[in-house]
């Protein structure tokens, strides 16, 4: 196998820590309360925010999943770029949180943050820009 010298290795987060409880049916608000670092729980209250119709909210929300998110790629070796994929379960909390992120940016004005989180996600895992509802 060839090494890819261009571009580097995909970051995998390890396990999110609020992820079992909320597999468990525990709501994102224990999950967040008992977690704080699990991106998966902020993502969630995000999306649920986004989908009441409360964009400041939801920007909250997925600003604090995605900043919890950027820690733990950060102690994964992420370097500030590269994929991140989406495949992989444990990543999905922080891109979801990002994707929550850029359409409460998106929704409250701040065109130019919701256009560099596009470009983010396009980076970190290039089917998030097709489309694609993970």
């Amino acid at each position: 196998m060839r090494e890819n010298l261009l571009r580097p290795e995909p970051t995998l987060l390890p396990p999110d820590p609020g992820a079992a409880l909320l597999d468990e049916g525990a709501a994102p608000v224990e999950a967040a309360r008992r977690y704080p670092t699990s991106s998966l729980a902020w993502a969630l209250l995000a999306e649920e925010a986004l989908a009441e119709g409360e964009e400041v909210r939801a920007y909250a929300y997925a600003r604090t999943g995605y900043h919890r998110g950027l820690d733990a790629l950060r102690r994964a070796g992420w370097r500030g770029a590269g994929p991140v994929p989406f495949e992989h379960t444990p990543n999905q909390g922080f891109l979801r949180a990002l994707m929550a992120l850029g359409k409460a940016a998106g929704a409250i004005g701040e065109d130019d943050e919701a256009s560099r989180i596009a470009e983010f996600l396009t980076d970190a895992d290039p089917s998030l820009s097709t489309g694609d509802e993970h």
